[in-house]
């Protein structure tokens, strides 16, 4: 068997993962291993043939292939190897890898640090239990964008649309375009899924029915889906009687939310956030196993990629430090807790001497809304579940942390005295 010794190992091509690499390269660190299972780098960009990518990054407004064509292009001005149709089938907790390829055959990797971009994957049909027989037409609003932007296939005429989250928002816009008709996008929760942007662009905009708080109970139909069953929640989210009506539709497109891919994670003995599904990781963005970095949604699933680029191009130049011996660690640490109102928080812990940057989700959307890091506040008009908020705090904002250990991140709406005047 090959063995491949390298500097730095990263798992997955996507924006995350190329934006590492080059990191990682500007760093200093010359010898890259950038693996990635499909035949091209880029990840699931190049099916993303709708605008709104780069907004903050690149300060344009781009289609997802155009984005991912220019990490490509700095990433081959680099000496990085990048290996394509490689698929990781093995991380250990000494950081060993093993890999297969068409150019290697099973090979294996002695890496000093690894960063993982392996992305996410969409929840299935399986994963929220849906009854009813196992007809053609029903798909995950990820697999339907491939069809019909990549193999220029539509599948279906009539669509409901289970879930509210970017995708199949998107994706009821983009099937509306092609002559389709959408039905409605049921929602579970009183407030979409995805970014307010794409409320109003892909389902206000076309008339798209919305339908929140309200959920699929039933699939009907043998070899071909015939219709869907719908009914109201309660703020349960339980079955509202005699609230249940029938939509005659041929295909089911399912947006009910991302899962990080960590297979490989739980294989190597990491750490998961039970509610994020990632990695625990500290400031560095490095996990409970020294040199074993995370990066992009395979970390925490990002509302927008160019959030996942700056989570790469950070934990690339941490790797980078990692492997020349200049990541610098205290012998305490902090733990980060969340409190009122916070769904997710990263890091889960802190580490270091430095400036860190949290990355938080409220539970609820707040009007409004101050957050609270520690002793830190920051006001904001509006806080969504459906968007990330970042908040850098300087080392002086940390020194009472240290003393106790800990600290706190909540947020609240403000009093009425503050809020007036």
């Amino acid at each position: 068997m090959i063995t491949q010794t390298v500097d730095l190992a990263i798992i997955g091509a996507g924006p995350a993962g190329m934006a590492a690499a080059i990191s990682a390269k500007k760093y200093g660190l010359e010898n890259i291993l950038l693996l990635e299972r499909a035949e091209y780098p880029g990840g699931l960009l190049h099916q993303c043939i709708h605008n709104g990518f780069g907004l903050h990054y690149f300060k344009e407004d781009l289609t997802g292939p155009e984005y991912a064509e220019r990490f490509i292009n700095r990433l081959t001005s680099t000496n990085v190897k990048l290996c394509l149709d490689t698929m990781v089938t093995h991380l250990y907790p000494d950081r060993s890898m093993i890999a297969i390829n068409p150019e290697w055959g099973e090979f294996k990797i002695l890496p000093k640090a690894i960063i993982l971009a392996m992305g996410c994957r969409e929840k299935s049909r399986f994963s929220i239990g849906i009854p009813g027989s196992r007809p053609a037409g029903i798909f995950t609003a990820g697999l339907a964008q491939k069809l019909v932007n990549v193999d220029g296939y539509l599948p279906g005429k009539e669509f409901v649309i289970l879930g509210s989250g970017d995708i199949g928002m998107i994706m009821a816009r983009r099937v509306h375009l092609e002559g389709a008709t959408v039905k409605a996008v049921v929602e579970i929760m009183p407030h979409v899924g995805g970014l307010i942007r794409n409320e109003v662009q892909c389902l206000h905009d076309f008339d798209i029915p919305l339908l929140l708080e309200h959920t699929v109970t039933e699939i009907y139909g043998n070899d071909r889906v015939e219709g869907v069953k719908i009914a109201r929640v309660d703020t349960n989210q339980e079955i509202i009687k005699d609230t249940e009506q029938g939509i005659a539709c041929d295909c089911l497109l399912l947006s009910v939310g991302l899962i990080p891919e960590n297979e490989l994670s739980l294989e190597a003995g990491i750490e998961l956030d039970s509610q994020i599904g990632g990695p625990i990781v500290d400031e560095y963005l490095q996990t409970n196993i020294d040199g074993i970095f995370a990066a992009g949604n395979v970390l925490q699933v990002w509302d927008l990629v160019d959030n996942v680029t700056l989570d790469g191009e950070r934990t690339g130049a941490n790797a980078a430090k990692y492997a020349a011996g200049e990541l610098k660690i205290q012998p305490e640490e902090i733990t980060v807790v969340p409190g009122e109102n916070i769904r997710t928080v990263t890091p889960h812990r802190i580490v270091g001497a430095e400036k860190v940057e949290f990355a938080v989700r409220v539970q609820r959307p707040i009007e409004k809304a101050e957050l609270l890091v520690g002793d830190y506040r920051k006001k904001y008009r509006v806080m969504s579940p459906t968007e990330v908020v970042k908040v850098t705090l300087k080392p002086s904002d940390l020194d009472a942390c240290w003393e106790s250990g800990q600290i706190t991140v909540s947020c609240s709406e403000r009093r009425k005295e503050e809020t007036h005047g």
